[in-house]
């Protein structure tokens, strides 16, 4: 099975218009688009798809991120942050074109992201990032893209990753979390294959 993108080369930085954020004074906000994603060469005997997309090297600790005068340290150790999660994709289904799922930032987070028929799609972290914030804080749903910390020494890495299933649709509602997927998944996945881009908004770092 094998996944590509005509948005950016696997390995190599993803393009700022498939950020959340850009650079700026230090940051501003982008165009957070969804990439253009294409797969084939699933097992005959797939009946459904899942993607995601997922950081992992986010800061274990918020103490120093995004504080003037100070830098995240690159040994920090790092977790996961959620950008994408959908199920239930069917099996005809072997390209997203970009922009397709998302095309600009929603305040408060997507009420509806579009994704194919029948599809469901899961919260992303931002829902978490954004809690507290009057302006920005909602349910984050669907696609929204790349922010790291400005001052993280560390580039980030965004897995993007297909799994091909054995069933034609998993118990999940829209809003469901990566640890029901997972658990969902368990058991299902008959081949997966996955492309990863890299994004700093640090400009002492090469992204």
């Amino acid at each position: 099975m094998q996944v590509r993108s005509d948005s950016f080369t696997s390995g190599q930085p993803m393009p700022s218009r498939l950020a959340f954020c850009k650079p700026g004074a230090p940051v501003a906000l982008s165009d957070n688009r969804s990439p253009h994603l294409a797969w084939k060469d699933a097992p005959a005997a797939t009946r459904s798809f899942v993607l995601t997309c997922i950081d992992p090297d986010v800061p274990s600790r918020p103490d120093d991120v995004n504080q003037p005068g100070r830098s995240v340290p690159a040994d920090l150790p790092r977790v996961e942050f959620v950008h994408w999660l959908m199920a239930n994709i069917p099996p005809e289904c072997g390209e997203l074109g970009e922009g397709a799922c998302s095309d600009e930032i929603t305040a408060r987070g997507k009420s509806a992201p579009f994704g194919p028929p029948g599809s469901v799609q899961g919260e992303n972290d931002y829902t978490g990032w954004f809690a507290g914030d009057a302006d920005m804080q909602g349910s984050y749903t669907g696609y929204d893209g790349p922010c790291p910390p400005w001052n993280d020494t560390l580039v980030h890495h965004y897995h993007f990753r297909v799994y091909a299933l054995d069933v034609a649709r998993l118990p999940l509602a829209d809003g469901f979390k990566l640890d029901a997927l997972r658990a969902a998944m368990h058991g299902h996945v008959l081949a997966e294959a996955a492309l990863t881009g890299t994004y700093s908004l640090n400009p002492e770092v090469s992204g």
